[in-house]
């Protein structure tokens, strides 16, 4: 597949399962966290790395601060702040089992982390060790995926549950919301509508669902699933988990990433699919979109949903993405 179609892979990939991608708020800045136990900051403008911070412990997360300053969560539950300009560690707290996800939440100066051993944290990285943890909420499952925007924070948890937090009450402990998903099966990623009204949830099922944080009897009746990243083969529907979901931050349109090393870019609004990037060499692991909306960046790392196999190496591509791709259109006018 010519590299204009997948876009082009970055130099110096990590050894290892991707687990995440984040771009930064502020500049051309990509991060990759992998299971070889690096946070890698790729400069993606030149495509080229910057910097790598490594630990012993796989990295299962990691957030900005600012371009320098990053965090990482753990397999071995700790939460790590690190330096790329100081080239200084420090170790900011722990939790007693994986730290799956971590969110830097600006406006409070504050980072939420949220772990396999079922608790969200919030720590305060101006306070001293030992007394920098401001909140520690018990919750009904393992944390598998999170996500904030505007002023709330959403978790999904094993056992198809959804917590919707309010950011400025958190240490209050109670979720504004608590639901079931929608979707029958095992949750794989969440992340939160630009425009702040909901968030996208999906599965492990090829299914993706629509949901909307106003509980009025109007707006819930505008939230729907659909069927995706599933193909036909030798007459038996196979389908494949729905790894990532990335939205571009102007249009409101999002991506999709799947087991089967496809990316298909959504239209929600209008319940359209505009496009589809296939096929990566293995599974798309994470998706993220640049600050401008104009590059994905697509892990092509295997999942392991198979089981041990011999499978492609882990790649990160920088796919440029045209307006055509990403802005919805608009629907035809009745005849």
């Amino acid at each position: 597949m010519a590299s204009t179609v997948l876009g082009q892979p970055l130099d110096d990939p990590p050894g290892d399962g991707i687990t995440a991608l984040r771009f930064s708020a502020t500049s051309d800045l990509l991060m990759a966290t992998s299971w070889d136990g690096t946070a890698r900051l790729y400069d993606a403008g030149r495509r080229t790395l910057r910097g790598s911070y490594s630990q012993v412990a796989p990295a299962l997360d990691g957030a900005f601060q600012d371009d320098s300053v990053v965090y990482v969560g753990g397999l071995d539950g700790l939460v790590r702040r690190y330096d790329f300009f100081t080239r200084t560690e420090m170790v900011l707290g722990e939790h007693e089992r994986g730290v799956r996800c971590v969110e830097w939440l600006a406006e409070r100066g504050a980072l939420a982390t949220g772990s396999w051993d079922a608790t969200l944290r919030v720590w305060d990285p101006r306070l001293p060790p030992g007394q920098n943890c401001t909140a520690m909420l018990s919750l009904p499952g393992r944390v598998f995926s999170m996500a904030q925007s505007g002023s709330r924070l959403v978790v999904a948890t094993s056992g198809r549950h959804v917590l919707i937090y309010d950011l400025r009450a958190l240490e209050a402990g109670r979720p504004e919301q608590e639901r079931e998903s929608s979707l029958k099966f095992q949750t794989r990623c969440v992340r939160c509508f630009p425009d702040a009204t909901g968030f996208a949830l999906s599965s492990v099922e090829g299914r993706v669902a629509m949901e909307y944080f106003d509980p009025s009897n109007s707006a819930q009746a505008k939230k729907y699933a659909f069927k995706c990243h599933r193909r036909s083969e030798g007459g038996r529907d196979t389908v494949y988990p729905v790894n990532a979901i990335a939205f571009a931050p102007f249009h409101g349109t999002f991506a999709t990433g799947g087991c089967d090393g496809v990316v298909n870019m959504w239209d929600g609004e209008n319940k359209k699919r505009l496009c589809q990037i296939s096929a990566y060499p293995t599974s798309v692991a994470a998706l993220a979109f640049s600050r401008d909306g104009r590059t994905l960046a697509v892990a092509s790392s295997y999942t392991y949903e198979q089981g041990e196999q011999a499978h492609a190496p882990d790649a990160i591509y920088l796919r440029p993405m045209s307006d055509a791709e990403t802005r919805p259109k608009k629907p035809r006018a009745a005849a």
